[in-house]
């Protein structure tokens, strides 16, 4: 990082425009912006979701690396070329998507977001976090992304997904079901 801030309102963004990490300058709407904007969202809501008490202390201790991890994804975002995710991020994800199903029973319908507020909230995090996949697909469209950026936030909201199981388990509640109009226990 060339420079740290030390006046947070410098009025330069005041023409719509923003200053990347290289030092260039583009409208607060291009395709960077907006993914760069939705990754920083989903690291806040995660801040929501790791405030929460009763929180189990393993997911707590994921979704702080997780919230390291989307910090140096904003970085590479911010600075066209410039790469700081790579394959053992991914790896990463997928060896705790496995170790939380691990504990899991298998689902035999979809469940719908809720139960407890944590869970609740990881699912709110989960489609912050696919929404942040869209956008870098959209920006991916226009210039060059690096592919674990991509592949971390897909494996994320998965992961997010399966943490909200897990933190309903944790808390002594069940997933929440949806009713499935076409079975006989629903009609």
């Amino acid at each position: 990082m060339p420079k740290r801030l030390t006046v947070i309102a410098t009025r330069a963004g005041d023409d719509g425009t923003t200053g990347l990490g290289d030092g260039s300058r583009v409208a607060k709407d291009n395709a960077r912006i907006a993914a760069l904007g939705d990754v920083d969202e989903l690291n806040s809501v995660l801040g929501v979701v790791l405030a929460e008490p009763g929180l189990d202390a393993n997911i707590v201790e994921d979704l702080r690396d997780v919230q390291h991890t989307l910090f140096d994804m904003g970085a590479e975002l911010s600075i066209p070329g410039y790469t700081r995710l790579d394959r053992n991020h991914v790896s990463y994800l997928d060896g705790r998507l496995a170790h939380y199903n691990g504990t899991l029973p298998a689902l035999n319908e979809f469940i719908l977001p809720g139960g407890s507020r944590p869970a609740g909230l990881l699912h709110v995090a989960r489609t912050v976090c696919r929404r942040a996949e869209r956008a870098v697909i959209a920006l991916q469209r226009q210039e060059p992304v690096n592919k674990p950026v991509l592949q971390y936030l897909n494996r994320l909201s998965d992961l997010l997904f399966v943490m909200a199981r897990v933190a309903n388990r944790s808390l002594g509640m069940g997933d929440v079901y949806w009713r499935n109009p076409n079975k006989a226990e629903w009609k």
